[in-house]
């Protein structure tokens, strides 16, 4: 059965498109225009605006376009969905955002007790995998799928989350704590341990967990978060097995397994660029130790020279 039965509304969320828009809009105007009113800034970069702007995109196609409707559908787009979500859209804001903009926002009066303490790696990397893996536990994922107002919210917190997560990884403002990249080589690994629990748990797991994608009533339901429910009503529709062929545990588990394997490719690009770049750092300063050894020796023998 084709998705256009649906509707415009519910595969290209035209809503979405217009804040995305005037996001962006903010956006240059805050980093061009606007910004001789903060006290220190720069003008923007180039890589600056290509990151914000990829950001903007990714997140219009994961929750604008018919990913979010088939992310209702099959959980395996859900969980590619999430993957993408929580590990590429809140990294390419912190490195798309410039430093002088982050500073005035984290270093405001409610924001920066907070914003201290959720990204501490340790708290940071257990807070995401703890709020990952409640989200989907089979009892908890069920209740946030049919409640908008849940959706909305543990929607925001999962990505609250995954931003302070990512934070000690790309975050550059001047003043604030900032990680080794020895230290920063351990936190990737374990972030990449912590999660894998609840992806095993979903992979492996005998039998299908979640009734908003198996029980044709309670997914119909679901469906109102991203479908008007005026367009459902008029609808035939008995369950999520009119719009996929696989069996329910089937998705279940390749779902499982792509958001382990994209977590996988994401970390370990962030920690080859990390390795590459401490290795870069650990090169240079060993040019600079054997420079300066070199001068003191030269300057140790002109002096012997001299007094000879």
């Amino acid at each position: 059965m084709p998705l256009s039965i649906f509707g415009f509304q519910a595969l290209w969320s035209p809503y979405l498109i217009g804040f995305i828009v005037l996001l962006t809009v903010l956006y240059f105007l805050l980093t061009t225009t606007w910004r001789k009113s903060f006290k220190v800034s720069e003008p923007l970069k180039r890589n600056e605006a290509v990151y914000f702007i990829l950001a903007m995109i990714l997140l219009y196609v994961l929750k604008g376009s018919p990913i979010d409707l088939m992310s209702h559908i099959m959980f395996t787009y859900h969980m590619v969905q999430m993957a993408f979500l929580l590990l590429l859209v809140p990294m390419f804001l912190i490195k798309g955002v410039p430093w002088w903009v982050w500073k005035v926002m984290i270093e405001a009066p409610v924001v920066r007790n907070i914003f201290k303490v959720f990204t501490q790696p340790i708290v940071a990397a257990f807070v995401f995998a703890l709020m990952f893996s409640l989200y989907h536990m089979p009892g908890i994922f069920d209740v946030i799928k049919l409640n908008e107002t849940y959706h909305v919210i543990f929607t925001f917190l999962l990505f609250a989350a995954a931003f302070f997560m990512n934070w000690p990884l790309v975050g550059n403002v001047p003043g604030q704590r900032k990680m080794k990249h020895l230290s920063k080589l351990g936190y990737i690994i374990a972030n990449a341990v912590l999660i894998t629990p609840a992806c095993a748990l979903i992979i492996f797991n005998p039998n299908p967990m979640y009734a908003t994608y198996t029980d044709g009533e309670t997914w119909l339901k679901a469906m109102e978060l991203c479908v008007p429910s005026t367009t459902l009503a008029g609808l035939s529709l008995s369950g999520p097995e009119l719009f996929n062929n696989m069996s329910p545990l089937s998705d279940q588990q390749l779902g499982g397994v792509l958001m382990k394997i994209i977590q996988e490719i994401i970390f370990g690009i962030v920690l080859f660029k990390v390795f590459f770049e401490w290795w870069r750092v650990e090169k240079a300063d060993e040019k600079d130790i054997n420079e300066k050894a070199l001068r003191d020796f030269q300057a140790a023998k002109q002096q012997s020279n001299n007094f000879n």
